[in-house]
């Protein structure tokens, strides 16, 4: 596989190329600005954003965009989350061009025209209604308000306060942050590399610079809090410190979660669920803001199992000071490398990664790249890392009956 083309084009555009063969494209553009930029009291805007881009723009309406994107045969998706909001496109090689003309006039031609807004709000607040069904999902946004702060504990629906308050010149402010600058397309498609250059240059080339600016992140450590609920089960979390994705011992990390939850195998599923039955649902992977990381460790399980779910928890994680074994190494090793074969199949996979490698790391691998990164860190250096790596005082948060101590 070729290794990505870097563009920085003169608008303040980043296009990430690959050039793969067959018969179609796959892009995501990435624009800083998501679900942290909303005002306070605010909270809401970007979500109701990214949904009215798609009402109507540059003389088509809502129909017309919809039609004008299935004429192409073209599959469309985004969203958007803290950061960014996110766009994606797939189809066949031949209407790229048209495809990403499209997309362009819905990002800087959209009508946002009022009589659509109060559906969008409507929506937006029977998303966080839906939210209020699900514990875990209530838990992880506590964990998150309560973990990185300055914006970044509010569902992208927003908050019934800033959903009743926002009006539809506070998500046009919002729209107005949107621009070239900061932006990253990610594109995989049967082109030249300056041919698809060229193509970014002449659709995107003249769009303003916008001012999405990434939100400061500050994390919080140590935080204990209790949400009273009268859910039938006991949902935690506990938050460690992290590794920031542009450390060097980012894969060692990596490797060490894969060990502590990653399968059947995992030190988490076996002393928790198989060994004393505590819970069905237990894992622990990276929360990653920006340049900040945390390490965070779920399980559910009954109130009167609880304290001790929380117990094992706690020295799990603990226990990886202690290093891991060459077997658990070895799983760990295959485990990331079987991930990385298979996410690079599709396109559009593909594109999503390398939009996420440019947006964490500020540079572009090929999965055979990754690979041998992944396969050059020893059983020696993930337990050196392991022996100085710092948890820091331990974060708990907990949904239920009872608060845990």
């Amino acid at each position: 596989m070729p290794d990505p083309h870097l563009f920085a084009l003169p608008c303040g555009l980043t296009l990430v190329f690959e050039a793969r063969s067959g018969p179609g494209f796959a892009l995501e553009l990435r624009v800083p600005v998501g679900a942290a930029h909303d005002q306070h009291g605010r909270e809401g805007a970007a979500g109701v954003l990214e949904e009215w881009l798609f009402k109507g723009a540059d003389g088509l309406d809502a129909r017309g965009l919809a039609d004008a994107f299935d004429d192409l045969g073209v599959r469309r998706g985004g969203g958007v989350t803290a950061e960014a909001t996110r766009f994606t496109l797939s189809g066949l090689a031949g209407d790229l061009g048209e495809a990403l003309t499209l997309l362009a006039r819905v990002l800087r031609a959209p009508h946002l025209h009022d009589d659509e807004f109060d559906v969008l709000v409507d929506l937006a607040q029977q998303d966080l209604e839906g939210l209020q069904d699900s514990p875990a999902d209530r838990l992880a946004l506590a964990m998150r308000a309560a973990t990185f702060g300055n914006g970044y504990g509010h569902p992208v629906s927003g908050t019934p306060e800033g959903l009743s308050a926002l009006t539809p010149d506070d998500v046009r402010d919002v729209y107005a942050r949107f621009g070239a600058h900061g932006a990253v397309l990610a594109l995989v498609a049967p082109l030249a590399p300056e041919e698809a250059r060229a193509l970014t240059q002449r659709i995107f080339g003249d769009w303003a610079p916008g001012s999405g600016a990434r939100v400061p992140v500050e994390v919080r450590e140590g935080v204990r809090a209790h949400i009273p609920d009268d859910s039938e089960q006991t949902h935690m979390t506990v938050c460690a410190r992290g590794i920031a994705p542009r450390d060097p011992d980012w894969l060692a990390w990596h490797l060490a979660l894969t060990v502590l939850s990653g399968g059947s195998a995992s030190r988490l599923f076996h002393e928790v669920r198989e060994e004393r039955g505590l819970a069905y649902s237990v894992s622990a992977g990276a929360q990653i803001i920006g340049d900040a990381a945390v390490l965070g460790a779920y399980a559910g399980t009954t109130p009167d199992r609880a304290q001790e779910t929380l117990d094992v928890l706690r020295a799990a994680l603990a226990g990886l000071r202690g290093g891991v074994t060459p077997e658990e190494y070895m799983r760990a090793r295959e485990a990331l490398v079987s991930s990385t074969v298979f996410s690079s199949e599709s396109l559009r996979s593909r594109a999503a990664n390398l939009a996420r490698d440019w947006w964490l790391f500020g540079e572009t691998r090929t999965p055979q790249q990754l690979r041998a990164q992944v396969e050059a860190v020893t059983l020696p250096q993930v337990n050196a890392f392991l022996d100085r790596y710092d948890l820091g005082p331990l974060g708990v948060l907990t949904l239920g009956q009872e608060a845990l101590v």
